[in-house]
């Protein structure tokens, strides 16, 4: 399932992920990894949490929303390319390019702006395999 987006590195990913609401971000983001995983890169120890920011009766702080839209432009960017159950796997799946740390774990846990782009590279270079 190949789009011109996706031949582009994910520019829709990439868009959605700086445009869209906190909201819909989370909403959207969840669709995708679930709630647990939501919840698990966002710090969180209950999906309650995450449930309260998609409803928008809480709101996350500005180190979590940013964690949480670099991971839903990677999400986002797999889900042109693969299923729902795929990208799940691949969030939380020991990987290669990634010194076989989970990319869950790498948004969660590591310096943003350390790992943000090595997630990614690492999803582009998964989505280039087919």
């Amino acid at each position: 399932m190949k789009t011109d987006a996706g031949a582009r590195g994910g520019l829709q990913a990439y868009q959605d992920s700086v445009r869209l609401d906190e909201v819909s971000l989370v909403t959207h983001l969840r669709d995708i990894l679930g709630a647990k995983l939501v919840a698990y890169i966002g710090s969180v120890k209950e999906t309650r949490a995450m449930r309260q920011w998609a409803d928008g009766e809480r709101t996350p702080s500005a180190e979590v929303m940013k964690r949480l839209r670099y991971t839903y432009h990677v999400a986002a960017l797999l889900a042109e390319h693969d299923a729902r159950n795929t990208v799940q796997a691949w969030f939380q799946g020991m990987n290669p390019q990634l010194d076989d740390v989970p990319p869950a774990r790498l948004l969660r846990e590591g310096l943003l702006d350390d790992v943000a782009p090595k997630v990614l590279a690492a999803a582009r270079a998964f989505t280039a395999l087919g």
